[in-house]
């Protein structure tokens, strides 16, 4: 079952052609992320546990950009990759039309860098989008 957090595009997200600059997408999936896994919690654990979340890799796809007044939807699946990695497959689409594919995976560290495996909140939160 996958997320869906929509996206309204302003000009400001446009480059001169009236298209999204490309490195907003980034932008728009780790909002969908953090939708996802919940501001609370997530400050929670920052301020409480004193860990984050780090992109370790990104791979994105571009099919088609969204333009100026558009509204796009980011649909989100996840998985625990193992006990230190989960890997989001982000889409964006305009109604049913696929813009954009990504694959983001995060893994979980201190304050000090060191990495630490995903908390149990989140494992929960991923466990539950897996499905059956």
């Amino acid at each position: 079952m996958a997320h869906e957090h929509r996206v309204q595009i302003y000009y400001e997200d446009t480059d001169h052609s009236g298209v999204v600059y490309h490195a907003n997408y980034l932008k728009y999936f780790e909002r969908a992320r953090e939708h996802m896994l919940g501001t609370a919690e997530l400050r929670r654990l920052l301020d409480e546990d004193g860990v984050g979340f780090v992109v370790y890799k990104a791979e994105l796809g571009w099919k088609r950009g969204a333009r100026f007044g558009d509204t796009i939807t980011i649909r989100t699946r996840v998985k625990m990759e193992s006990p230190y990695r989960a890997i989001f497959r982000q889409d964006a689409f305009r109604d049913d039309e696929l813009l954009v594919e990504g694959v983001i995976q995060l893994a979980c560290v201190t304050a000090d860098g060191k990495l630490v495996p995903l908390p149990e909140s989140a494992a929960r939160v991923i466990e539950a989008s897996e499905g059956p």
